[in-house]
């Protein structure tokens, strides 16, 4: 049985003091971890007051690191930085990134091989546009997407690897899959993990769906067979909204 895993991604939101304000309201009324996993992927200027205050019932995730673990790279941050302040999680691919930084397939399996250098667990992005959607090659776009950013990974590898389906169409815009449709994507990214690396890892790993996900419509899609959690956007900025949508997930 697949542990839930609800990740939300606050992008560049919140100052230092509103994060604080965020941890003291949620730290005790999240489910224990025991049951599943709530992670909070912010700013890397904040995420050392956070993680002092995230208890074990919370963790602090980064959502993007650089490819090299040190070097001549200002203004990026290292998999090997983020270890040492125990941030846990990483986002790497996240179609914003793809989409205004030019990040490709190769340089998402670069970051996440780096990830994997410092013991960072990914939570891997991939999705495909409103035009890709609507002609038909959404697995088309899904499965070179897979391919690329898991090239030359082991099942070892794999083993603690979180892939999240985001339709690029349905990131801020309001506009979110029907729970149908983001059941039957995740079921193909699971049947192309199930390809690439045999049964057991397709089994285990754990598949989000990310797209305008709020309380008013976690619950349906939390419950689809292949969707094992969510990676939210705005709604994670709120306390009551976070509190909610991780304990939806538990009733899975």
């Amino acid at each position: 049985m697949r542990k839930p895993i609800i990740a939300g991604n606050w992008k560049m939101y919140k100052t230092r003091d509103e994060a604080i304000e965020f941890m003291y309201q949620v730290s005790e009324a999240l489910p224990s971890n025991k049951l599943v996993d709530s992670v909070i992927c912010a700013q890397a200027p904040m995420m050392r007051c956070l993680i002092k205050r995230q208890g074990d019932n919370l963790r602090i995730g980064a959502q993007n690191l650089c490819a090299e673990d040190e070097g001549a790279y200002t203004g990026e941050i290292s998999g090997k930085l983020l270890d040492s302040y125990n941030v846990e999680y990483v986002i790497i691919g996240h179609s914003e990134r793809r989409n205004y930084f030019g990040e490709t397939d190769e340089i998402v399996n670069a970051k996440i091989k780096a990830a994997l250098r410092n013991d960072l667990l990914p939570i891997v992005c991939i999705g495909e546009h409103l035009e890709e959607r609507e002609n038909g090659t959404t697995n088309k776009v899904l499965e070179k997407q897979i391919k690329g950013a898991f090239k030359d990974m082991s099942a070892v590898q794999m083993e603690n690897m979180v892939i999240a389906y985001e339709p690029i169409w349905a990131i801020g815009t309001g506009k979110t899959a029907t729970a149908e449709q983001a059941e039957e994507s995740c079921a193909f990214v699971r049947s192309v993990v199930r390809e690439l690396f045999g049964d057991v890892i397709a089994d285990g790993i754990r598949i989000q769906y990310g797209g305008s996900v709020k309380p008013a419509n976690i619950d349906e899609i939390i419950a689809k067979e292949n969707i094992d959690g969510a990676l939210i956007g705005g709604a994670s900025l709120d306390p009551e909204k976070f509190i909610y949508m991780v304990k939806a997930a538990v009733k899975k």
